[in-house]
């Protein structure tokens, strides 16, 4: 199937002007100026100036790490930006559509919802793999963005590559794949394919195995013409110099990063034996991520004797698919071993 941007784009966003900001018409290089041109203040603390509007240094570092060239990236304040500059550059509100797929990450509803977009659900199957058929049904000329979280939230598993080239052979809008939490498996990220993808995004996170939620960056990666669509629209600082700097510091310690993903993901490995010894754990289903969903045999009581022993799980009950289940987030060594010990003692 022939994939056409500029039938996607929303009439509005192609004929409007991009705002303009000071430190957009005059990049310093770093040398000694008198800046008197964005209204800031002239005392100097540290914090008084503009960000870098484009986050040119970081994204430098980023794309050194992802292998790709800066004008494939976008940065946000979190991906949840990111998810809504996308619904709000290319859906018509009110008239166009998107296909999300449960259980999977709640944003992509909400911003459906806030933007006034139609979100047509297609369950996955019951080995939380993608219905195809159903999905490639539901398409019609008013959709335009297809959500697929992978590893997926909350079943932990990644979905079958051969079903998602399938799904950018055969659709005509975006396929966005959201990889939040890609660093802790095996599969490789589809941001290395983006040149064999016109229409794929690929979304990813700061947040979980970086370990720095608290400094809300997200990042997109897309043709230069998407992210280009996106810069168009996107607030002029919307990831402010805190946020670059802790971002640039973390990025730049490989070392302490890989050796946080070794621990979790050795965690990982024994909170799954651990918990297969607990007798109202039904099922485990196999993770990908740095969290394991399981099915007991009263979800909400488990819950309850959890939290009144002072751990904090998620009763993922309410989502299709996942009746008694609860997520289990990896945590420390010494709070699984807590975790493990609570879980006996309610058993």
């Amino acid at each position: 199937m022939i994939f056409n941007l500029e039938c996607l784009i929303r009439e509005n966003v192609k004929t409007m002007s991009p705002y303009s900001s000071a430190r957009d018409e005059y990049v310093s290089d770093g040398s000694a100026k008198i800046f008197l041109d964005a209204n800031e203040n002239p005392n100097e603390n540290g914090l008084n100036r503009y960000p870098d509007p484009q986050q040119r240094s970081l994204k430098e570092t980023l794309a050194t790490i992802k292998g790709i060239a800066t004008e494939h990236i976008l940065l946000g304040n979190g991906s949840d930006e990111v998810l809504d500059l996308l619904f709000r550059a290319f859906c018509e509100p009110a008239k166009d559509n998107v296909i999300t797929v449960p259980p999977t990450y709640g944003m992509y509803g909400v911003l459906a919802s806030l933007n006034n977009v139609e979100n047509r659900k297609i369950l996955l199957t019951k080995s939380f793999t993608l219905a195809i058929d159903e999905i490639l049904q539901a398409i019609d000329e008013n959709t335009k963005i297809i959500f697929i979280c992978s590893p997926n939230n909350p079943t932990g598993n990644c979905i079958p590559k051969d079903q998602i080239r399938k799904l950018l052979a055969n659709f005509h809008g975006l396929v966005v794949l959201d990889e939040a939490y890609i660093d802790f498996s095996r599969e490789e990220s589809w941001v290395a394919e983006l040149s064999d993808h016109k229409n794929l995004v690929v979304t990813q996170t700061l947040s979980k195995a970086y370990g720095m939620a608290a400094i809300r960056l997200g990042s997109c990666f897309a043709s230069a013409e998407i992210i280009s669509i996106l810069n168009k629209i996107k607030p002029p600082y919307n990831v402010n110099l805190l946020t670059q700097q802790k971002a640039q510091e973390k990025l730049l310690r490989s070392d302490v990063l890989n050796q946080e993903l070794a621990e979790i993901l050795e965690e990982r490995k024994n909170l799954e034996e651990a918990l297969k010894t607990i007798s109202f754990v039904h099922q485990i289903y196999p993770s990908e991520a740095n969290f394991i969903l399981a099915v007991v045999d009263d979800a909400g009581k488990r819950y309850a004797q959890l939290l009144d022993k002072g751990i904090i799980v998620r009763n993922r009950s309410g989502q299709p698919l996942c009746e008694n289940s609860l997520r289990f987030t990896v945590g420390t060594p010494r709070e699984n071993k807590s975790l493990i010990k609570v879980l006996k003692e309610i058993a």
